[in-house]
């Protein structure tokens, strides 16, 4: 009896330590997580999110990978900018010039299985892949372009270089951003740099200064010049026209010569004296029957009197006497007359 007890006894054990044994292989996957069913240490499959139960160690484990969480590597510094890391932050560029740069990687686990069987450090593989991938490209650009301009150009082709890199490899990531954190100049030649900076920024105004003296200089030249061309064009065509019209004018006056000679030199005579005496002072002289009357120059007269009604005043002779410039033609006019009569005597 006391032997049948003690196996009753111990069977019950080992059933207790079987469901035990048994109850140990039930797992639960989040979310955010994959299970991954590990048979004596070989791949057998992937598990979605919920309860499942696998075989017990030591036949079969399972690994859990969080497939959400997002995870950050940084490249030339740690924790904050200001602890750099120079083996790590010093670049070299396609003109030969060194730069200082600094940038986040954010990843994560996209492959649970290429995760942990294709690559012994995944984690540490993302980092030198960043570090490598970061130095091809700046290898292939200019100083300035890497570090005013082209910082967005290059995070993104970092990406994609990043990742073709780490799919090539299959460690079954995903990089998700590349951020670059700070680029410049290394500490050592950071004022020489300023300097340059400087320089180039008052270049770069001069330019805009020579520029905008320019813009404000050559139209004003370019409407002068096209104002002279319009000018002389006029000019040509005024000119042209003018001898066109003379040449006209003479043939007409050619051929009405032919047919009357005398009739048109008297003509001509008479108009070109009329244009002389049109821009001269005329005085008028009544010389028949001796008669001593004269027709003094209106004109001369109208001019003057215009004049002293203008001024109001009257010129003083140098003795204190006063005369008029009415006065002083008319003198002068009688006296060119005694003489002419003399003469004709």
């Amino acid at each position: 009896m006391r032997g049948t007890a003690a196996g009753g006894g111990f069977g019950i054990v080992i059933v207790l330590i079987l469901l035990i044994w048994a109850a140990s292989g039930i797992y639960i996957v989040d979310a955010s997580e994959r299970g991954v069913i590990l048979r004596f240490g070989k791949f057998l499959e992937s598990t979605q999110p919920g309860p499942h139960w696998h075989i017990p160690w030591p036949v079969e484990s399972v690994e859990i990978v969080n497939v959400s969480e997002v995870r950050t590597i940084e490249v030339g510094f740690r924790n904050n900018v200001r602890s750099k890391v120079p083996s790590e932050s010093l670049m070299l560029t396609d003109d030969e010039n060194i730069v200082d740069l600094q940038f986040a990687v954010q990843y994560i686990r996209a492959n649970p299985e290429e995760y942990l069987f294709y690559n012994r450090n995944p984690d540490k593989t993302v980092k030198e892949v960043a570090e490598s991938a970061i130095r091809e490209i700046v290898g292939k650009s200019k100083m300035d372009f890497v570090l005013y301009e082209g910082r967005e150009e290059i995070a993104v082709n970092a990406k994609a270089l990043m990742q073709g890199i780490l799919e090539r490899y299959r460690t079954g990531i995903t990089i998700s951003q590349v951020t670059m954190q700070n680029a410049q100049p290394p500490e050592q030649v950071q004022a020489s740099f300023d300097d340059a900076v400087k320089a180039n920024q008052d270049r770069e105004r001069q330019k805009n200064e020579g520029q905008a003296y320019y813009n404000d200089v050559v139209p004003k030249a370019q409407g002068v010049a096209a104002r002279l061309l319009q000018e002389a064009e006029g000019y040509k065509q005024r000119v042209i026209a003018s001898a066109a019209g003379e040449s006209a004018r003479f043939d007409q006056v050619l051929g009405e010569y032919r047919k009357a000679p005398r009739v048109m030199r008297d003509r001509l005579y008479i108009d070109a004296m009329e244009e002389v005496l049109s821009n001269t002072t005329k005085v008028i002289i009544d010389q028949e029957a001796n008669s001593n009357l004269l027709f003094l120059p209106l004109d001369k007269l109208i001019q003057s009197a215009a004049g002293v009604a203008a001024t109001g005043s009257i010129s003083a002779n140098i003795d204190g006497s006063t005369t008029s410039p009415a006065s002083s033609d008319s003198s002068r006019t009688r006296e060119a007359f005694r003489s002419r009569t003399r003469e004709s005597r």
